[in-house]
């Protein structure tokens, strides 16, 4: 199966913040593979998939419900 992957603009700065975020995400979505990229200017977070869609609205809705900005950017 190919892999997906889809790219995030978020407005999360700190490390503390990501790895918070990162812990909640890899529990809500085991089959994903997520990281950050805060290097970036739009704060990157990616996500892969090898085995199916990603749910972007259920991450977006994740993101959203912790308090921080998040909004897909196109291909």
């Amino acid at each position: 199966m190919e892999q997906l992957v889809e790219v995030f603009k978020t407005n999360v700065e700190q490390e503390t913040q990501a790895a918070k975020l990162l812990a909640a995400l890899v529990d809500y979505f085991p089959a994903y593979k997520i990281n950050f990229d805060l290097q970036d200017c739009d704060k990157i977070l990616r996500v892969e998939s090898r085995n199916g869609a990603i749910d972007n609205n259920r991450i977006i809705e994740a993101i959203g419900d912790f308090g921080y900005a998040i909004e897909e950017l196109p291909d």
